[in-house]
């Protein structure tokens, strides 16, 4: 059990009682999401390839940015609809021809989907003054009504990607915002006609989804934290850094999985 000031942790020999405003974790849950087929996107150039693909595989796969907004349920007091759109970067190796090279292509691909979480109630009006201004009546003025969305999320797992052909004009019905057409370097083709070839992915994807409000609330303080560890200088020559690194046994001999069964975070669907 680690120490602060001779006092140990978890025997309740705190220093004293202090009053915070942090951010509380009202409701949260944890999600896997198999999205299959989605509709990928792509700019004129690389649209042009798609047309002449016979196969594609696809690489890799990262978020770029979930939009997020928050609602009250109106049926069920203290319970906030989120409604969550991920966008993804999608990077694929497309290939027009047998034994040919690929060419590396990226598209754009997004998903939507709503949880429903208790938050509470909360309806106050919160005035701050700007810092370092004492002449200042306020910075800002926020109705705090709803509580604040967090969507945490690692990598989206790739599974599949396959060529295929746009069904009907309902597809094209997706806008993509500037921001995120921007990774594609150019105007992406959102209105592309029936029958035209595309690329439908399919990737793996956790997420964990929490509401936060911010409250305040007392909490035992055992000292400041001071920092033990010194910085250490990095005028080192590459070659000392390089010794210094611990062998990586493990890439040479991969570890057996010694999980046993044990829980994980979210239970199979």
């Amino acid at each position: 059990m680690s120490e602060t000031n001779n006092c140990e942790l978890g025997t309740g020999n705190f220093k004293e009682a202090v009053c915070i405003d942090a951010g509380r974790v009202y409701d949260s849950c944890c999600d896997r999401d198999c999205l299959e087929d989605l509709r990928c996107f792509f700019t004129k150039d690389a649209q042009n390839c798609i047309n002449q693909a016979i196969s594609v595989r696809l690489k890799s796969a990262e978020i770029l940015n979930v939009f997020i907004d928050v609602e009250p349920v109106s049926f069920n007091k203290g319970f906030y609809s989120c409604d969550l759109t991920f966008f993804f970067l999608m990077n694929f190796d497309v290939f027009t021809s047998p034994n040919s090279c690929p060419t590396s292509v990226n598209g754009i691909s997004a998903f939507s989907k709503k949880v429903i979480l208790y938050g509470s109630d909360g309806n106050v009006q919160v005035f701050s003054s700007l810092a370092g201004d004492n002449c200042s009546s306020s910075d800002t003025q926020s109705v705090n009504t709803a509580p604040k969305c967090v969507v945490q999320s690692v990598d989206p797992i790739v599974l599949t990607a396959r060529i295929g052909k746009i069904r009907d004009c309902y597809e094209n019905v997706r806008y993509i915002p500037k921001q995120i057409s921007e990774y594609l370097g150019g105007e992406i083709e959102t209105n592309l006609e029936p029958g035209t070839p595309t690329v439908y992915a399919t990737i793996g994807l956790f997420t964990i989804v929490q509401l936060i409000r911010n409250v305040q609330m007392l909490i035992p303080v055992y000292d400041f934290c001071i920092p033990e560890k010194q910085c250490e200088d990095s005028t080192d020559r590459p070659c000392d850094v390089f010794r210094r690194i611990k062998f990586p046994t493990d890439d040479f001999f991969p570890p057996r999985n010694t999980n046993n069964g044990s829980c994980s975070l979210c239970s199979e669907d």
